[in-house]
């Protein structure tokens, strides 16, 4: 749920990355944060875990106007991606705007894909959430990998509600913004819709 700063007439929308441990969510957002401005952004945030790390971060991007005279400040989040944290996990997705699931794109972890999304749906349900009440969008990584998984079975069995999808090499930059473009135009778009 957005939240709205009157203040600084700003608009705070929070699009998180959900996936499976390793599978590239935390290279996407510090893309993001190595090509966002300086001076539009704010910090790189990392809780570390043991294990694991959480990253976040938010930017104000200076090209898409305004929305009945209010700024939007999109954060950007990540979710741990070992199980051990589902709790952190729960706590990430409250408020949350938009969503990227990013798939590892690889053979051998394409169960891991699948454990991961329902462990998200059933984490959404905690919120008394659907998966098809917000913004959705998937990212499939890893694609320059040799032994990965054809995107047409990662859309059968990933993405049975056909909501958009993107092809991804996160650590070389390809695809990352596209996702994170159109996670923020459908946010932007339920935003001007309610």
């Amino acid at each position: 749920m957005s939240l709205i700063n009157y203040a600084s007439r700003e608009i705070n929308c929070k699009i998180v990355y959900y996936g499976p441990g390793l599978c590239g969510k935390t290279t996407n957002i510090k893309y993001v944060f190595s090509k966002v401005a300086p001076e539009t952004r704010g910090k790189l945030i990392s809780l570390a875990t043991e294990l694991d790390r959480t990253l976040f971060f938010d930017f104000l991007p200076l090209n898409i106007g305004t929305i009945k005279g209010f700024k939007v400040r999109f954060h950007l989040y990540t979710v741990p991606g070992q199980v051990y944290y589902n709790a952190s996990r729960r706590l990430i997705l409250k408020g949350m705007d938009g969503l990227v699931f990013v798939a590892d794109s690889q053979t051998d972890r394409f169960e891991d894909n699948i454990e991961s999304l329902k462990n998200l749906e059933q984490n959404l349900v905690s919120h008394d959430m659907k998966m098809d009440g917000f913004p959705f969008i998937f990212q499939y990584n890893k694609r320059d990998l040799p032994s990965i998984s054809p995107v047409e079975e990662l859309e059968s069995v990933l993405n049975q509600k056909g909501a958009p999808f993107f092809e991804a090499v996160a650590s070389q930059g390809i695809g990352v913004f596209d996702t994170l473009k159109e996670a923020s135009k459908l946010v932007l778009r339920l935003l001007t819709t309610t």
